[in-house]
């Protein structure tokens, strides 16, 4: 195993507020499974069921099929089900848990195919509650997003009911528009049905397994790093949010499945991440790349993907109350992410 990895799989293995033996000898359903954090969040459950013996079982509910099988391949507690989350059908199996990752995540995408965006989100979402509502599990959790939060304008700590605007109308809401109504839909099952369904807002990931065409800004900067490139900013940067370690994100996704309370959201950041976006590229010029790469800035370009330049600054005093904490700071994300890349 990449010694990368295995310091991400050992931290998380050392996380005492994660209650491993509610884990013992049972099965996880996983969707959106070979994105970013499925990979992490597999890869962690199947290096903590071999180190514990918890006698894991994952399912896999992945789209293509012969690319799942490839990714994890030598895995011995996963079994996988093709199909996209709107057309899953269930198993036959019991299931215990389940963590719903299946979305859309480039901005590119959301312009373009907004109704797509909507459709996977809602439709997928509603039968994946169904089904586990059918199977009665003891958590499921679903991953949201910090755009829920729409725009802000100010840089107040954001508490979990303290949202801002989204213009509905704007082709770019299609993404975090479904993300609050999908967060609501698992707050109505709670509710409703009594099913142990609640959200963990995410701000942006990174990490080892990032694909090398990732469209985000943290990817773009690692390749400019490796590529030797100037970064090249197609906005005057002043938008500023968190971010967090993958690892950190497995550990903050498996608290609230096992601890969350049914119903809520939850804000899952790195405090000490807060920045603007031209903040990160100096960070990384200067830092990362040891000068040897500089920032330009390249006005005048087609910005509709992006979100408006607000502010997301996450409070997460609720997920600290299940005991988590991140540990990976911003300059470490990169340099850890990029040594695995490299």
């Amino acid at each position: 195993m990449n010694e990368i990895i295995l310091g991400d799989m050992e931290q998380i293995c050392s996380s005492e507020f994660i209650e491993w033996d509610m884990l013992k000898s049972k099965t996880i359903l996983v969707t959106g499974a070979t994105g970013l954090i499925g990979k992490n969040i597999i890869n962690a459950l199947d290096y903590a069921s071999m180190k514990m013996n918890l006698d894991l079982k994952i399912i896999a509910v992945v789209r293509n099929l012969e690319k799942a099988e490839k990714l994890f391949a030598g895995l011995e507690c996963i079994s996988f089900i093709e199909s996209d989350a709107e057309h899953f059908t269930g198993t036959e199996a019991s299931i215990d848990y389940i963590i719903h990752g299946a979305s859309p995540t480039a901005s590119g995408y959301f312009v373009s195919h907004p109704v797509k965006t909507i459709s996977t989100a809602l439709l997928g979402t509603m039968n994946i509650l169904r089904i586990a509502r059918a199977k009665n599990v003891s958590g499921l959790v679903y991953l949201s997003s910090m755009e829920a939060y729409g725009y802000v304008g100010d840089e107040r700590l954001l508490v979990e009911d303290d949202l801002g605007r989204i213009d509905p109308l704007s082709p770019r809401s299609s993404y975090p528009e479904s993300k609050r109504m999908c967060e609501a839909l698992c707050s109505a099952y709670a509710h409703e049905y009594g099913l142990a369904a609640k959200s963990i807002r995410l701000v942006m990931t990174f990490g080892p397994g990032i694909v090398s065409d990732d469209a985000r800004v943290c990817a773009e900067f690692m390749r400019c790093v490796m590529d030797g490139r100037d970064i090249v900013l197609k906005t005057e940067g002043r938008a500023k949010r968190c971010y967090l370690y993958t690892a950190d994100a497995v550990t903050a996704i498996l608290a609230v499945m096992l601890k969350g309370e049914a119903g809520h959201s939850y804000n899952a950041a790195n405090p000490e991440t807060y920045c603007s976006v031209r903040d990160m590229a100096e960070m990384v010029s200067r830092e990362i790349s040891g000068g040897r790469i500089k920032v330009n800035i390249s006005l005048n370009q087609d910005v509709s993907m992006y979100p408006a330049p607000g502010f997301l600054n996450l409070d997460i005093t609720a997920l600290q109350g299940l005991g988590w904490y991140p540990l990976v700071n911003l300059k470490d994300m990169y340099m850890r992410t990029i040594d695995y890349m490299g």
